[in-house]
């Protein structure tokens, strides 16, 4: 497959492009994306429908250092996985820490109450599994995602971004099955930069995609929509 063209106009058109790279996976048993949101969900919406696949979300909530929220310390995802990520010269004393962990740890709670409702989390064991998110700079909080679902025993665990720092790619190999990215920019810098369009995703906006994604697979599969489809 050769390189897409950067940048990608929205995360939508990136999705559709990582389907393609993905396309292989259409045939292996028991397919399930999982988006990490925001962002992810949009990508991982195309991704799940190109591939008939169901799509659930996985909250990953960034830990950044106080102060200076951009820069990534670590990560934390469902199932107690933590991440960290220490950044040269830059220490966060235990008790700021322990304090960033339990507001990130609330909000991660509310995100998945707020997306998924009263519908119970799609069970990754035995699955063919692919992560999903809108991009990958230092790799901290997709490697939190993958650890929490390596947790709940996948048969194949995948990790997809339609774009992403060669190296953190790299990195991912010794947790994921197989890491797929399409589009390896050098020098990377930041996500953001690789899409003409990148705004920030609304929790009403990555609700109704994940709604459209449930009623469009319910429809694939000869189902009609009710409350315990996936």
């Amino acid at each position: 497959m050769a390189a897409p063209r950067l940048p990608y106009e929205n995360r939508r058109q990136a999705g559709r492009v990582l389907a393609d790279a993905l396309a292989h996976c259409r045939e292996r048993p028991n397919l399930l994306v999982l988006a990490l949101p925001r962002g992810g969900v949009p990508v991982g919406a195309e991704v799940a429908s190109a591939l008939e696949a169901p799509l659930d979300i996985l909250v990953v909530r960034k830990l950044g250092f106080p102060g200076h929220e951009e820069f990534a310390i670590g990560a934390i995802a469902s199932g107690g996985v933590r991440v960290m990520n220490p950044l040269p010269g830059m220490t966060v004393p235990p008790d700021a820490l322990a304090g960033l962990v339990a507001r990130e740890q609330a909000e991660l709670v509310r995100r998945e109450q707020l997306y998924r409702g009263e519908r119970p989390a799609i069970d990754p064991l035995g699955r063919t599994v692919v992560v999903i998110d809108d991009g990958l700079a230092t790799g901290a909080t997709m490697r939190a995602a993958l650890l929490a679902v390596r947790q709940q025993k996948p048969a194949w665990l995948v990790a997809a971004v339609p774009v992403g720092a060669a190296e953190s790619c790299r990195e991912l190999q010794d947790v994921a099955d197989e890491v797929v990215c399409p589009a390896m920019p050098e020098p990377f810098r930041a996500v953001g930069l690789w899409y003409r369009e990148f705004p920030q995703m609304s929790d009403d906006e990555v609700h109704t995609l994940l709604e459209d994604s449930r009623r469009l697979h319910a429809r694939s599969v000869h189902l009609k929509p009710r409350e315990d489809v996936p």
